[in-house]
């Protein structure tokens, strides 16, 4: 029996010249236009990262997004043009040199804010201008400065707040300075006794001439 006719013979002949040809067939050269570019995008007044910012290739519908420190990195080609977008900031672009030696290239793009200045909106809480009438009409103002004030300087009003007032002002001002600097002498100490303060022995003694200490009669 010729083995050299045999189909398993055969078979594994093929599979040998196969793989030689496979081995001898150089591997195809990388593309040098493409690189890893990479970078971050950070605020111009401030220089904080800018998060999750739209890095687009124009023209390609293909890019990435900035991670939450602002940086980003993605497979480019030498002379693409990359947009940078994100909401509140001025959209820029920036042109990927097209005579680079290196596969790697890493920027650090500065975004501007942008200020959107919106038209004046009134927003009226009345749907219809008949709705609006009839409540400008049943509106009742309040009293301005001048009638609140005279109100306030009435007789009447005078004498119901002097008859809660135990003293004048003079008296007052003079019991609340004597106290502040009591406070602050005594800062830190015990409280010192006020036994010859004038104030609590005018107290005292009108107290007693009024009959507050005297004995109430049983009903």
């Amino acid at each position: 029996m010729n083995l050299l006719k045999t189909p398993f013979f055969i078979t594994l002949l093929l599979l040998v010249i196969t793989h030689e040809t496979s081995n001898g067939q150089s591997k195809p050269a990388p593309d040098k236009s493409l690189i890893q570019f990479s970078g971050v995008v950070v605020s111009a007044d401030s220089l904080q990262p800018i998060p999750f910012t739209n890095v687009i290739i124009r023209n390609a519908r293909r890019g990435t997004i900035t991670d939450f420190y602002g940086f980003f990195s993605f497979v480019a080609m030498k002379g693409d043009t990359i947009d940078f977008q994100y909401v509140g900031f001025k959209t820029s672009s920036y042109l990927i040199p097209d005579s680079l030696d290196e596969q790697h290239y890493s920027i650090i793009q500065v975004l501007v804010r942008d200020t959107i200045n919106l038209k004046e909106a009134i927003v009226y809480p009345w749907p219809t201008k008949e709705e609006f009438k009839r409540a400008f009409i049943a509106l009742k103002l309040s009293d301005d400065d001048l009638k609140r004030a005279q109100r306030n300087f009435e007789l009447a009003s005078l004498k119901e707040v002097q008859a809660q007032v135990l003293y004048d002002g003079g008296l007052n001002y003079q019991m609340s300075l004597q106290q502040r600097q009591t406070q602050l002498y005594s800062q830190g100490q015990f409280p010192s006794i006020t036994l010859l303060n004038p104030l609590a022995w005018a107290a005292f003694i009108q107290a007693w001439k009024d009959g507050a200490y005297k004995k109430k009669e049983k009903e």
